[in-house]
C-alpha cells in the first residue's frame, strides 16, 4: 500500500469522478486508475461501485476513507508545517465559501492577504453552503465561510465575526418604494425569488419569515445572487438579499430596499473548520486578517462577536 494510491482513493471519493480526481492530482485518467486498483487488490475489496453514472463507495470504501482521508491530512499538514518552518514566506491556504461571502465579502479580504503575505498560495471556491460544510467535514478546506450556520459533526466553528442583514429588494418603480413599511400580510401576494435548496440565504430568510408567520409565494428559484437580482430588476420579483450583494446597485438607485414591519433578517458569517484537524499558520493569520478588516465589510448592523471556538454539538447555533 502506498501514499499514492491513498491519495486516488480519497481523491476519487471527494471529486466523484475518475476523470476530474486525475485532473485535482495532476496525473493521467489511466496512472490513477491503476492506484485506486492495486489498493484494492492489497485489501482484497472493491472500494468503489457504480450507480449509473455516479461513482459511489462501497461498504469496505466507506470503513477505509476515514483512515485514509485522516493520513492525507496528516501529511498535507506535515507538509504544511515545513514551510512554514522558516514563517509566512511559503505555503498555501485553501477557502471554501458559500456564494455571499466568497463573492461579495471575501474577494477584498484575500487581496490584503496576498499583499501581506505573497508567497502563500491561496485558492478560493465557491459553492453553496451546503457544499462548503460538506467540504469541510471532508478535510478539503482549511478553511470554511458560511452564513447562518448550525455546527454538524466534524466541524467546529472558528468566530462569527461578520454580522450580514438580508433586506427586501424591489424594482425601482415597484409601488412599495414610497412606502416606510409595508404591512408583512401583503408578502404573500408578491412574487418571491428565492435561492436553490442547499443556499444558507434561503434557509435564513425562510425560517424568519415561518418565525414571524409571515405567509410567502416562491416563484423562481435561481442558483446565484446575480441572476436573482437581474430578475428583480427586471421586473420578475422580489427578493430577500444580502445588503453586501447589492449595495452597489442600491447606490446607483437600479435597486430600492423595502422594510416589512416587525421584521429583521440577520445572521453571521461563521468560519468553520475541521473540528480535528489543527491550524495552520497562513490559516491562523488568514483569521487575525479577517478580524482586522471586518468592521469594514459591514453592512447595517454592527460587527458580531468573535469567539474562539464555539460549541461543537450536533445542530448547536453557533451565534
Amino acid at each position: 500500500m502506498t501514499l499514492r494510491q491513498i491519495e486516488a482513493f480519497v481523491a476519487v471519493e471527494r471529486e466523484r469522478s475518475f476523470t476530474r480526481a486525475a485532473r485535482s492530482l495532476n496525473v493521467s485518467q489511466s496512472t490513477l486508475s491503476e492506484h485506486v486498483l492495486d489498493l484494492e487488490r492489497e485489501l482484497g475489496k472493491e472500494l468503489f461501485v457504480r450507480a449509473g453514472r455516479t461513482i459511489l463507495l462501497s461498504p469496505a470504501g466507506r470503513i477505509f476513507h476515514g483512515y485514509a482521508t485522516r493520513i492525507v491530512t496528516e501529511l498535507s499538514d506535515a507538509r504544511q508545517a515545513v514551510l512554514e518552518i522558516d514563517g509566512l514566506t511559503r505555503g498555501s491556504l485553501l477557502l471554501g465559501a458559500s456564494t455571499t461571502p466568497g463573492v461579495y465579502v471575501l474577494p477584498r479580504i484575500i487581496g490584503s492577504f496576498r499583499e501581506r503575505y505573497p508567497g502563500i498560495d491561496v485558492k478560493l471556491k465557491i459553492a453553496n453552503s451546503r457544499a462548503i460544510e460538506a467540504g469541510v467535514r471532508a478535510n478539503t478546506f482549511d478553511l470554511g465561510v458560511v452564513g447562518g450556520h448550525g455546527l454538524m459533526p466534524g466541524e467546529a466553528c472558528l468566530t462569527a465575526g461578520v454580522l450580514d442583514e438580508l433586506i427586501l429588494i424591489v424594482p425601482p418603480k415597484h409601488p412599495w418604494v414610497h412606502r416606510r413599511t409595508v404591512e408583512p400580510a401583503r408578502l404573500a401576494s408578491e412574487p418571491l425569488l428565492s435561492r436553490e435548496d442547499g443556499s444558507a440565504t434561503r434557509q435564513v430568510t425562510e425560517r424568519a419569515l415561518q418565525r414571524a408567520d409571515i405567509r410567502f409565494r416562491v416563484a423562481m428559484e435561481l442558483d446565484h445572487p446575480e441572476a436573482i437580482k437581474r430578475a428583480v430588476i427586471a421586473g420578475l420579483g422580489i427578493a430577500f438579499m444580502s445588503f453586501h450583494a447589492v449595495r452597489d446597485e442600491l447606490s446607483a438607485g437600479r435597486l430600492q430596499t423595502v422594510r416589512i414591519r416587525g421584521l429583521r433578517v440577520q445572521r453571521h458569517f461563521h468560519v468553520i473548520h475541521h473540528e480535528a484537524r489543527a491550524l495552520s499558520r497562513s490559516a491562523r493569520a488568514f483569521m487575525e486578517m479577517l478580524e482586522q478588516l471586518a468592521h469594514e465589510t459591514l453592512g447595517p448592523g454592527r460587527r458580531g462577536t468573535p469567539r474562539a471556538r464555539a460549541s461543537r454539538r450536533p445542530g448547536h447555533k453557533a451565534h
